[in-house]
């Protein structure tokens, strides 16, 4: 990484598209989330130190846990920036498959690009996979944990838990359905590792999901998602979730439309990248908590 930790925080946005998507959600887990964003911010709201001089030594500890590359913390941050890339690849391509669909004299583009709803799908599963390997990058444990995960799940909260909260609304529901969970299991029961190794998104993280070849990780991403299903399903279900809930409270800060709900979904993946900016507020926490454990 060539910025500090420090500068990668003070540069988080404190408006635009990806802010106001996620402020969307509060409805989802009210006043759960704030877009804490500079690093010496984060160090007092995370300690609730005043004092100047600790509050460096605080800083001073934290940037030299991330720079130490024998730690998880720098692999982390690089998959949550990775999938938000690749995000605007796959809005791109459902986009234009979705042009292709409209217009007659550009439907070759339906065999360029892939079905919004199987990309969408695997890019749902992948991006869960993701967030079970930062967190054992994050905490030292083995990249396979994941019972380990599934137990932290259960206790998420502040921007890990609008991640989550954005994992299932932005890439589950508006673009899939309520039904999102089943269609995502049906694909991965009948992807062939060749088609996995095919997709732009596993494409770019693949060295890190576990496992030894296309096979094993493809067993590792459909053991994965089917791990979380119930955990997913029970924050819908629990909190009456359904797409257009989502999409109302959307427009009230964003200007869109609901007709395409599949187009609307490439929208946000294309103009969002809430996995890395609550990635690198959940590892700011982290590594804040560690170096005032160490200190």
């Amino acid at each position: 990484m060539s910025d500090s930790i420090f500068k990668i925080v003070d540069q988080l946005p404190t408006g635009g598209v990806t802010v106001m998507a996620l402020k969307a959600l509060d409805f989802v887990i009210p006043g759960q989330w704030n877009n804490l964003v500079g690093f010496e911010n984060t160090i007092r709201e995370v300690t609730g130190e005043t004092d100047p001089g600790l509050v460096q030594q605080i800083g001073e500890r934290a940037v030299y846990l991330f720079n130490d590359k024998s730690q998880g913390y720098q692999r982390a941050l690089w998959l949550y920036q990775t999938v938000d890339n690749t995000d605007s690849l796959l809005g791109a391509a459902a986009l234009a498959n979705k042009v292709g669909e409209k217009i007659s004299f550009l439907g070759f583009l339906d065999k360029l690009t892939p079905k919004p709803e199987k990309a969408q799908s695997l890019d749902l599963t992948i991006k869960l996979v993701v967030e079970v390997v930062a967190f054992c990058q994050i905490n030292g444990i083995p990249g396979d944990s994941i019972s380990d995960f599934l137990r932290a799940l259960a206790d998420y909260g502040g921007e890990s838990l609008m991640r989550m909260a954005a994992l299932v609304c932005f890439d589950g529901l508006i673009p899939l359905g309520p039904d999102f969970i089943l269609k995502s299991l049906d694909v991965l029961r009948n992807l062939q590792p060749k088609e996995l190794t095919e997709n732009p998104t596993f494409k770019a993280v693949s060295k890190f999901i576990p496992g030894h070849g296309p096979v094993e990780q493809l067993g590792f991403v459909s053991q994965s998602f089917s791990s979380v299903q119930g955990w997913m399903g029970d924050f819908i279900a629990s909190r009456d979730l359904t797409p257009e809930k989502v999409v109302n409270s959307l427009q009230r800060s964003v200007e869109l439309s609901k007709d395409n709900l599949d187009v609307l979904g490439a929208f946000l993946d294309m103009s969002t990248n809430y996995y890395y900016h609550t990635g690198v507020q959940t590892l700011a926490r982290r590594l804040i908590e560690r170096a005032v454990a160490e200190i």
